[in-house]
């Protein structure tokens, strides 16, 4: 019997953060130990939810609200969306221009559902998070990287940005602080895009999940330079907040002239035929918001010591170099000899893996033109176990 057809938006979808973890799970099968450096999940490592924010989803399960929260969101945890943002980024922002999601991947893909036709074109930042390659192009529109300067740390080439705008253009994103390159953008070059999407009438997204993960500079919202520029923001809780299994995100309307309204109102048409997110985490997201913050310094200052350890680890190893990283929790570092002892960074990350059972993500997944040559890793992990890892990464790569 004939396989049933499926749809070649499907098919197409490749997601490598995760895609890769096959091969690990193989070797596990085997009886291998995998040192797991892939996913950007601290929660899987030694870092632990606030006991306050697990002991508000105990309370909103046992006081009974297990019901279908509202399709856009709670009240509540709206309102307390709108009081952070003002209180940590200094974005004015109303309840009414807050969209709740289960993570900013809902809030990608529901964003671009409702602005993506066939043939419209996104600009993204390359090396970039792989799903806004992926929801462009289920959509049938086309992502178009543009360049970061790993010599500049990975900020935003301006002039690159420019060249690639088209009559086909309908939005740009910034990703700050980035994920995969770690880069922090500087108030000026985020200016500067925003600068460029008022002159040619784009709408900018800007997504800052990693906004309280920053460590020597002070990270400056998109929103709060804007002025009277239209810019959808995406944050979540998975990160500062270390609820990365409870799925909670949102979308907010920086919108003083209205221009967001049709868009705002066709997210929401989405969120209905989904129903929404879950209620109890909702309940516990606001109770994450208001209460104690001590968590993020104490997280920052330890990832900051983890940071430091894994960019000068990796510099020390021949063959390999690596920015700094200023933001969020990922390394990025070059791989000198792909293209010639190995032929791509999928075949460098399976010759790793194969040989130390240490798991990192191939750069190319991040984007073709901007990742290639490269490999992503996570600095969540304990120092013990990275120095291992790393140890076994020069030792492979000086055989």
């Amino acid at each position: 019997m004939r396989a049933f057809k499926v749809s070649k938006r499907a098919k197409s979808i490749e997601y490598a953060i995760r895609d890769i973890i096959g091969f690990a799970k193989n070797l596990e099968k085997q009886g291998r130990k995998i040192l797991y450096l892939n996913i950007g999940d601290p929660v899987k490592y030694d870092f632990d939810t606030p006991k306050h924010i697990k002991q508000a989803l105990f309370d909103a399960v046992n006081s009974g609200a297990n019901w279908y929260a509202a399709s856009e969101g709670e009240r509540d945890l709206k309102e307390s969306i709108c009081e952070k943002e003002k209180k940590v980024n200094g974005v004015d922002i109303t309840p009414e221009n807050v969209i709740v999601t289960a993570g900013v991947s809902e809030g990608i893909h529901l964003l671009m559902a409702a602005m993506i036709e066939k043939g419209d074109e996104v600009l993204i930042p390359g090396p970039t998070y792989p799903p806004y390659m992926s929801y462009v192009q289920f959509f049938e529109g086309t992502p178009v990287a543009y360049r970061t300067i790993e010599t500049e740390n990975w900020q935003p080439d301006i002039d690159d940005i420019r060249a690639k705008i088209s009559k086909s253009t309908r939005a740009i994103v910034i990703i700050n602080p980035n994920n995969p390159s770690g880069a922090l953008y500087d108030e000026k070059t985020v200016k500067q895009i925003l600068d460029i999407a008022g002159e040619h009438n784009l709408l900018v997204l800007s997504d800052e999940i990693y906004d309280r993960i920053v460590y020597e500079k002070k990270f400056v919202s998109t929103s709060h330079i804007a002025k009277d520029l239209p810019v959808v923001g995406l944050n979540g809780f998975s990160k500062a907040y270390l609820m990365t299994g409870w799925r909670l995100g949102y979308l907010y309307f920086h919108d003083t002239a209205g221009r967001l309204n049709e868009l705002k109102e066709c997210i929401e048409k989405e969120t209905r035929i989904r129903l929404s997110a879950c209620t109890p985490v909702q309940k516990a997201g606001a109770v994450a918001l208001r209460g104690p913050q001590d968590h993020i310094k104490s997280m920052v200052d330890e990832l900051r010591k983890r940071r430091d350890f894994s960019w000068k680890r990796l510099n020390e190893i021949s063959g390999i170099s690596c920015t700094k990283p200023e933001g969020a929790f990922y390394v990025f570092p070059k791989i000198e000899q792909v293209g010639s002892r190995w032929k791509n960074d999928m075949e460098f990350v399976l010759d790793v893996l194969n040989n130390t059972g240490v798991l990192f993500v191939p750069g190319s997944g991040f984007g073709e033109k901007y990742g290639s040559g490269h490999v992503r890793a996570v600095f969540c992990a304990p120092l013990g176990i990275m120095q291992k890892a790393f140890d076994m990464l020069e030792g492979f790569m000086k055989k």
